[in-house]
């Protein structure tokens, strides 16, 4: 069985004028199939680059990443497209949902855009809402959600399509401690559950702490704790 990812002396570094800064170099990094990891690191260290090269977001400037075995450097833009789309779900520290739509549409949209049947799309949607313990406010909009609420809705978005990881962008970043929780442990029921592996960037030693291993991203590479 593949690894779901897997970095090979990842390197990445961006060019303003004449000067060239490099942000991650030679980093080396797996995950499993189910498997939780937490990556901490100081605001600014690189931790969101390396989830958008993970995700198929950025690519490298050196090195490799490989999805199931596949390196996305080496397809084209709708395969890798389509590799992120059935691989991963995303979850941010934003929600960002749409305003104009309801809670119920906001999460089926990413099957709608992939074209699926639209009365069992909806259903699905409720399901999940319901799952996510949403059920009483499918039809109202973000604007009349809380901010808890707004994250279930974008977690129960991001699980919609099945995805085998969630990738994790400082999930709780934006709420306050009690909503924090909730939504941690959403997550971290949702990866037992529907027995998906789940990559979180945090700053957040009290969530890094529930994963199944804890990395550290610093001076460029990835270390175990």
């Amino acid at each position: 069985m593949n690894n779901i990812i897997e970095c090979q002396s990842l390197g990445f570094s961006y060019t303003e004028g004449n000067k060239e800064t490099a942000v991650l170099n030679n980093l080396d990094f797996i995950l499993s199939p189910g498997e939780t990891v937490a990556v901490l690191g100081k605001s600014g260290c690189g931790k969101s680059t390396l989830l958008n090269l993970i995700g198929g977001l950025e690519k490298p400037s050196s090195g490799s990443v490989l999805i199931n075995g596949i390196n996305i450097s080496e397809i084209n833009e709708e395969s890798r497209t389509q590799l992120r789309a059935k691989t991963f779900g995303f979850v941010y520290q934003f929600h960002h949902l749409l305003n104009d739509f309801s809670a119920l549409y906001n999460v089926c949209l990413p099957l709608l855009i992939k074209g699926d049947n639209k009365s069992s799309a909806l259903v699905y949607s409720e399901k999940l809402l319901t799952k996510v313990g949403l059920e009483h406010r499918i039809n109202h909009k973000p604007s009349e959600l809380s901010g808890g609420e707004r994250q279930r809705v974008a977690v129960a978005r991001a699980i919609i399509s099945n995805p085998e990881c969630l990738l994790a962008d400082e999930p709780t970043g934006n709420l306050d401690a009690e909503c924090s929780g909730e939504t941690l442990e959403l997550i971290l029921e949702l990866n037992k559950s529907n027995t998906l592996s789940l990559l979180v960037v945090t700053h957040d030693h009290e969530i890094a702490n529930k994963m199944d291993r804890i990395v550290t991203l610093e001076n460029q590479k990835l270390s175990n704790i």
